[in-house]
């Protein structure tokens, strides 16, 4: 249930006003611009594109968030490995745990010595 109050409130306090933005930044940047990939020739480049501004606009943040993301994706690894390490290390304690419970199960049939005080 409150999951789903979260989910609403996230959708109406951030994504609705986000949208919104998004969608009078598209309808204000509509004339196009001239994309070029070739550095050295202004008058006749080599890879160039008439394109809408907004594209070019939300191309560049597509592209950002996209290497953002690797970059933080890579530099995260040697955690990740740590997470891994110790996920296998638990599992094998666990393991390790329940054969000694196992044979301490098994023990606990076995008549044991009496103890000390109850022999005076």
């Amino acid at each position: 249930m409150l999951g789903k109050i979260a989910k609403r409130l996230w959708t109406v306090l951030i994504i609705v006003p986000l949208a919104i933005i998004l969608i009078a930044l598209a309808v204000a940047n509509r004339q196009m611009v001239q994309l070029s990939m070739d550095p050295m020739s202004a008058d006749a480049p080599f890879m160039a594109m008439q394109v809408p501004l907004f594209v070019a606009i939300f191309a560049a943040l597509i592209v950002g968030v996209l290497i953002g993301g690797t970059a933080v994706w890579f530099s995260q690894g040697q955690f990740r490995k740590e997470a891994r390490q110790k996920r296998a290390e638990a599992t094998k304690l666990a393991r390790e745990r329940d054969v000694h419970k196992e044979q301490l199960n098994k023990m606990s049939g076995v008549r044991a010595l009496p103890s000390p005080a109850s022999l005076r």
